[in-house]
């Protein structure tokens, strides 16, 4: 087995859960992922589905005081849930950086983004404010910020919204991380800027040959960036494989349903987009069987009362399904439609 075949990333078995309120919910419930040394997977899901709180407890980012996490995290040589306080923060920016989904809501206000940017440069290196300085120039002129000087002594809220997430992904690379996590990194921006996040985000990670986990909702953007795609929901993965396999050839319910759902070419003027009836569970009281059973078309009585364990269909592609066969030909109905 070559260093290339070793996943960066080895997450089995992960559980988060919030104990916060009432009852306890359990956002994230036994996910399983790997993820190579320059390879994108994306997380793609509803609200709620467990995504994001996947991605944030990679770097342990959740209150440990309302916050139980089970099972194994590994990056690297990092056993992340062993990780003491100290190595943590020697952790966060230099192994494992994230860029967040509303940058004018994670950088700090009361400080120019050049400076947040040199801060962290000089807190995991050992470099002069001069020499961080030119780095931080150099960064933004790598994510194409016009003005690259004048923008470093600008504070977050005096730059555009495509402007600050550029700024964003210069401060997440600042420290030459290995693996890139994002959540949503381009929800807020409009469609044009969207495309030129995406692009540069790919760029960069080809470049650089970075590990990523990308996190979204919009399948478009999962084809555009990932190699791999993780469809999650109620804190599971259900469905994983190829990015071009999943899309042309979905055997999860579920992600067909979020496949029929998008607007698209072949949809005809005027016609309506189709809609997925029923709303998630609640992750306080999850349902003994197979979460999405109570919003399928193809459910059975097995379906409620036991969750399926996770079907081979292809080498790297699976789904958490008793009835794959039901969903591929319902999917290559829907492509000859």
């Amino acid at each position: 087995m070559t260093r290339e075949d070793i996943p960066f990333v080895d997450i089995r078995g992960l559980t988060v859960t919030f104990t916060a309120g009432r009852k306890p919910v359990r956002a994230v419930d036994g996910v399983d992922l790997q993820v190579r040394r320059g390879e994108v997977v994306a997380l793609i899901g509803e609200s709620g589905s467990g995504k994001s709180v996947t991605l944030r407890s990679l770097l342990r980012l959740h209150t440990p005081r309302h916050t139980q996490i089970g099972g194994h995290m590994r990056v690297g040589e990092h056993d992340v849930l062993d990780l003491s306080p100290g190595a943590l923060a020697d952790y966060r920016g230099r192994v494992a950086s994230m860029i967040f989904q509303e940058p004018l809501l994670a950088l700090d206000p009361v400080y120019t983004v050049g400076a947040q940017i040199v801060e962290s440069i000089r807190r995991h290196e050992n470099v002069s404010a001069a020499q961080a300085q030119q780095r931080a120039l150099a960064l933004f002129e790598r994510v194409r910020i016009p003005s690259p000087e004048r923008r470093l002594q600008a504070y977050p809220h005096e730059m555009s919204g495509g402007m600050r997430q550029r700024a964003m992904i210069a401060l997440a690379l600042a420290c030459q991380p290995q693996l890139l996590l994002a959540d949503e990194p381009t929800t807020a921006l409009d469609a044009t800027v969207q495309i030129q996040i995406l692009l540069l985000l790919r760029e960069l990670q080809r470049d650089l040959g970075l590990a990523v986990v990308f996190v979204t909702h919009d399948i478009g953007a999962a084809v555009e960036v990932a190699d791999r795609i993780a469809v999650m929901y109620a804190g599971r993965i259900v469905e994983e494989g190829p990015a071009r396999t999943l899309i042309r050839e979905p055997r999860h319910p579920y992600t067909l349903a979020l496949l029929k759902s998008r607007a698209h070419g072949a949809l005809a003027k005027g016609s309506r987009l189709e809609t997925i009836g029923g709303a998630p569970p609640d992750l306080s009281a999850l349902p003994p069987g197979c979460a999405f059973a109570e919003r399928c078309a193809w459910a059975q009585d097995a379906c409620r009362q036991q969750a399926p364990e996770p079907v081979v269909l292809a080498p790297g592609h699976q789904a958490r399904c008793f009835r794959t066969e039901a969903t591929a030909a319902a999917a290559s109905a829907s492509a000859q439609a």
